[in-house]
């Protein structure tokens, strides 16, 4: 039996760097920029993709990347934040505590004097807590704050790359459009040199959010989309994974990683995790494969499907409809495309009273879409393994029944 301690996949975290593959077009049109940024031209770029993409994998290899090019790079994620001052108060802590043990924090801590608090929790930390005067202030003058950053860190790094992240709440705020608009504008009229790069990352419809609250700020940004990984890149990934921890990969069974993984990173390592733990030789076979479909098909509706779905469907009906879908597609070995009339011959007259809203809901929660490329009348799941996760649900509730 072998001995394991450490899987090399990270389900729900950015994948680690040297893992990191495909997107080499997205990363290249970037990092042009970065270096434009680097010359004293600021650069505007918005990250998008759709959920389980891995964005925020990515934007962990460009901040890597930035470095290289002797830019100061921070990931601030957003989260919940809905006001600019806790952005802004965010951005500078991050600022702050990347610089913690450079050799020009000391400048940056002067400049912000009595804001800075130094926490020794297992080792020194920094928190950035200023006043609501002053953090006011730094949102006013941000574009002012941000270029004496800049100034103070010469000549160990050439501008700053700012990354903010998980911006969902906060685009939906015509605040945010106006400021950034606002900050854009005046950094062009007041600025010849201004060496900073800000990238954006959020699902497509973030960007419509600040297009609508703002019609003019989408043209100041570079907009680049991320897409599914190919087969050979979801390979690479695996085969790169494995061999780290001196596991040996069937043909037969990568085979089956490969396809259950969808080109979706956050699907690519809750798949290579389950299988990692199920392995016992060293040699990841077919039944190792099946099983952690499985076991990943389970936490994927824990983590995914649950909140997403089936919270958000309270009619017993619509949870109905969905374990036929579910049943009927796996039987079909599997098949993610489905007609609407075959799923309606399925259905009970109630259910089919309800079939086009079930449809429109499920579409709207990001589960399946309209097959363009079929007759019409067909849709798709997005991936297989939320297909696995519904059969999965639809056994259980078998189970409980009975």
């Amino acid at each position: 039996m072998v001995i394991k301690d450490r899987s090399p996949f990270t389900p729900g975290n950015p994948v680690p760097v040297e893992l990191f593959v495909g997107r080499t077009t997205q990363l290249e049109e970037i990092l042009k920029n970065v270096k434009q940024a680097r010359t004293g031209k600021q650069e505007n770029i918005f990250l998008a993709g759709e959920r389980g993409i891995g964005k925020s994998s990515f934007a962990k290899f460009v901040c890597n990347m930035a470095c290289k090019e002797r830019l100061l790079s921070v990931h601030v994620f957003l989260g919940q934040v809905t006001s600019l001052d806790e952005m802004v108060r965010r951005i500078f802590e991050e600022l702050i505590k990347v610089s913690n043990t450079q050799s020009w924090y000391e400048k940056i801590s002067d400049y912000f004097r009595d804001k800075i608090q130094q926490i020794d929790l297992f080792g020194v930390a920094v928190s950035f807590n200023p006043s609501k005067e002053e953090t006011r202030e730094l949102v006013n003058k941000f574009d002012e704050a941000i270029a004496n950053i800049a100034e103070k860190i010469k000549p160990e790094k050439s501008g700053l790359f700012i990354v903010l992240d998980d911006i969902d709440t906060i685009s939906r705020t015509p605040d945010f459009a106006n400021w950034y608009k606002s900050f854009v504008d005046k950094v062009a009229t007041h600025f010849d040199y201004f060496p900073i790069c800000i990238m954006l990352i959020g699902l497509p419809e973030f960007r419509d959010n600040l297009s609508k609250n703002q019609p003019s700020l989408m043209r100041v940004f570079r907009v680049v989309e991320i897409e599914k990984l190919q087969d050979p890149e979801v390979r690479d990934f695996f085969s790169r994974a494995f061999k780290k921890v001196n596991i040996e990969v069937e043909e037969s069974a990568m085979s089956i990683m490969v396809k259950y993984s969808s080109g979706l990173p956050t699907i690519m390592h809750e798949i290579g995790d389950a299988i990692f733990w199920i392995d016992t030789d060293g040699i990841v076979k077919v039944d190792d494969v099946v099983n952690g479909v499985f076991v990943a098909a389970g936490n994927i509706g824990k983590k995914y499907l649950d909140p997403l779905v089936y919270r958000a469907i309270r009619s017993e009906k619509y949870r109905s409809i969905l374990r036929k879908l579910g049943e009927s597609q796996l039987s079909k070995s599997p098949d993610l495309r489905f007609k609407k009339t075959d799923i309606v011959a399925k259905l009970t007259p109630e259910e089919k009273g309800v079939f086009d809203n079930f449809l429109r809901k499920m579409g709207e929660l990001g589960v399946i879409i309209a097959d363009k490329e079929s007759e019409r009348g067909t849709y798709k799941f997005i991936n297989d393994i939320y297909l696995v996760s519904i059969l999965m649900e639809s056994l259980e509730h078998r189970s409980k029944a009975k």
